[in-house]
């Protein structure tokens, strides 16, 4: 037998291994997942340009956790983006060649000035760096060094009217350059909202970059939404448009899953997933789990915005 067409011993029980529990899983949707986990596509490395003059963060604010940083390869590897794919594994190389220029975000609806941001303008906006945990609903966490501004700064541009009590959000809609909208995986375009006081609070951002790089695709470039004490699907990517509304807007999971994903979907081990617990949470890059924290560990700056509301009915 010629020695090119032996197959080593790792990729040979790799391949027993893959059939093996394929053949118990039964179905083609398992046997994809399976291969995916044993065979999980390399990292995409970060290429973006460097951002410079980033204020320092400012840990008497909360911006700073003072927790060791989650590495950059897991940050931009372990991705929810359902535009692209909905393995996280699989998003990066899904997202690589995203096109994120021209790009602008209209911010409109019950405000006096309505404007229409090119994204050059929003990279003038001074940027500072915030150190913020990231808590996802399915279980794990990461601690990412955000590049951004307060939203607040942006929203003070366009004057909210009084009449003005939410904040509703868009991603772009684009099947050309998010794939993952040709399917029916979930209601497109995604949406998201927050109540205004929420969205005022000097933790919420817009981030346009993370460790001293442009926001990467995979990340939602070339803007998205940071709101650290809630669970991250709220953190929508990608943002096209900003609306200020009187009524509670429509945001795609709770759509999708009302029981599931409530409107204000704030961390908190006491309510726990329908399917799920969210007592602990397993920090990517350590070993076992911790305990998860109420609002994220940012109670002392948000606990506020919530007195005398019933946090389990208001989940």
């Amino acid at each position: 037998m010629n020695a090119d067409k032996i197959t080593d011993q790792a990729t040979y029980l790799n391949r027993r291994t893959f059939m093996r529990v394929a053949a118990l899983a039964g179905t083609a949707t398992a046997t994809t997942l399976l291969y995916r986990r044993l065979n999980p596509p390399p990292p995409v490395p970060v290429e973006g340009e460097k951002l410079n003059d980033v204020a320092k963060t400012n840990d008497e604010n909360g911006f700073n956790t003072g927790e060791q940083l989650t590495a950059i390869e897991a940050i931009t590897n372990y991705n929810n983006f359902y535009e692209f794919d909905t393995s996280k594994d699989g998003v990066a190389s899904a997202a690589k060649g995203f096109v994120t220029r021209p790009w602008a975000v209209a911010v409109d609806g019950l405000v006096h000035k309505p404007r229409v941001f090119d994204i050059d303008e929003l990279l003038k906006f001074p940027l500072e760096q915030r150190v913020y945990r990231l808590r996802c609903v399915e279980g794990w966490s990461m601690v990412i060094p955000w590049i951004g501004f307060s939203l607040q700064k942006l929203l003070e541009k366009v004057e909210p009217t009084s009449q003005a009590r939410y904040v509703a959000f868009q991603t772009l809609l684009d099947a050309r350059r998010m794939p993952n909208q040709q399917t029916g995986v979930l209601d497109w375009p995604y949406v998201e909202g927050l109540r205004l006081d929420e969205a005022m609070h000097p933790l919420t951002i817009l981030a346009t970059g993370l460790y001293d790089e442009v926001l990467p695709p995979q990340n939602g470039a070339p803007v998205r939404l940071v709101v650290p004490w809630k669970y991250g699907f709220k953190s929508i990517k990608s943002v096209v448009r900003i609306t200020l509304v009187e009524g509670e807007p429509p945001t795609t999971w709770n759509n999708q899953a009302p029981h599931e994903y409530g409107f204000y979907s704030n961390v908190n081990p006491a309510v726990s997933h329908p399917r799920w617990s969210q007592a602990t949470e397993r920090r990517i890059g350590e070993f076992g789990r911790r305990k998860t924290q109420l609002f994220n560990g940012y109670g002392e700056q948000v606990a506020n915005l919530y007195q005398g509301m019933d946090l389990v009915a208001n989940f």
